[in-house]
């Protein structure tokens, strides 16, 4: 394993963060069939950081290369050596403290400056990936903190134009034994998917405890769901309902749902896992990178119109302030003056958008 990595310069001043679809998305290096990239991510307790760890033992036993990244900024440490931390660049308490925050408000700031030095994370990773098969990214414990921020969908893009990236999502297997727990992961998972776009694995960990096959049954019988639900008892009235609704929508879901077991304290399952990250890594290869560079494409193709409109606009601004300069002279000065007075809303409009650009 190599030494650390970190990424700097520390971050203690405000930085304005950048929006999914800006340079850096466009600056990416060229795109790499190794290493697979996999992103850790799941319901707080569900064990993320603990199968990090079972893997990083796993990888290490078979001698295959991999590389760890910490992205979550309130954790006190971590059971594996990660290469990169985000505890290196960003003081999480500092955050905090300055800006007057809670804990996932820390959270979110410190993503979002980080995310600034992304590019950073990326031209390391570029360095190492030849002598790499895996990287491995451990997400905060706050799931939302990270899914469904811009600092978040920066990130996920940005290694995803330049690696295979596979989602991990992690399932705490026994309290998944309730159909309500159940359907919410499911539809977590569900969106997950659909908003990044990448292959998922979905993983249920703590199958020592208890084995994953309920999960699986009701994935492939939606009888065997409604049965479960009939167990669970009718006192949950518009609930039991809506969730009954819910579970013929996701059966299509299911179909094409990759799922495994494991377990993060025995070891159970790590091997399966692996198939399921690579077949997942193949299937990114052969559909979602066509996917992911045409939605790119399409996104710096209006960036430039709106671009070239902005320009437009500033000609035209121009344009009509030098014809108003043309009046100077004479009685013309102060009939000149007045155009210019007229027109200085204008001007300053054209001032506006660049400031804005």
């Amino acid at each position: 394993m190599s030494s650390t990595d970190q990424v700097s310069p520390p971050l203690h001043v405000p930085i304005s963060v950048s929006v999914p679809g800006n340079d850096t998305a466009s600056t990416l290096p060229a795109f790499r069939k190794k290493p697979i990239v996999l992103l850790f991510m799941g319901m707080a307790g569900s064990g993320k950081t603990t199968l990090v760890q079972r893997l990083n033992l796993h990888l290490n036993a078979n001698g295959t290369k991999s590389y760890y990244v910490n992205l979550d900024p309130a954790v006190k440490s971590v059971p594996f050596a990660a290469n990169i931390d985000i505890r290196d660049t960003v003081n999480y308490k500092e955050v905090m403290n300055q800006y007057e925050l809670g804990p996932n408000g820390a959270i979110m700031t410190s993503l979002n400056l980080f995310a600034t030095r992304f590019d950073q994370v990326l031209t390391i990773l570029e360095k190492r990936a030849p002598e790499l098969e895996y990287v491995l990214v451990d997400t905060p414990g706050q799931i939302e903190v990270f899914t469904w921020s811009a600092s978040g969908a920066i990130i996920t893009e940005a290694l995803a134009t330049s690696f295979p990236t596979i989602l991990i999502y992690i399932v705490d297997t026994p309290r998944t034994a309730s159909p309500t727990t159940f359907m919410s992961n499911m539809l977590y998972a569900c969106s997950i998917l659909y908003k990044t776009r990448l292959p998922i694995v979905l993983t249920f960990n703590k199958i020592d405890i208890l084995s994953h096959a309920f999960a699986q049954e009701w994935m492939g019988d939606f009888e065997k769901f409604q049965e479960g639900l009939d167990r669970q008892g009718d006192d949950m009235g518009y609930s039991s309902t809506l969730i009954r609704s819910m579970s013929l929508v996701l059966d299509e879901f299911y179909k094409t749902l990759r799922n495994v077991g494991v377990s993060a304290a025995s070891g159970e399952g790590v091997s399966d896992f692996f198939e399921a990250v690579d077949e997942a890594a193949r299937e990114f290869e052969r559909e979602y990178l066509p996917d992911l560079v045409e939605r790119k494409e399409k996104r710096e193709g209006e960036q430039e119109e709106r671009k070239n409109r902005e320009m437009e606009r500033l000609m035209k601004d121009l344009k009509v302030e030098g014809g108003g300069g043309g009046g100077r002279g004479g009685g013309g000065e102060e009939r000149g003056g007045g155009d210019r007075g007229r027109r200085g809303g204008g001007r300053e409009g054209g001032e506006q958008i660049r400031v804005e650009k």
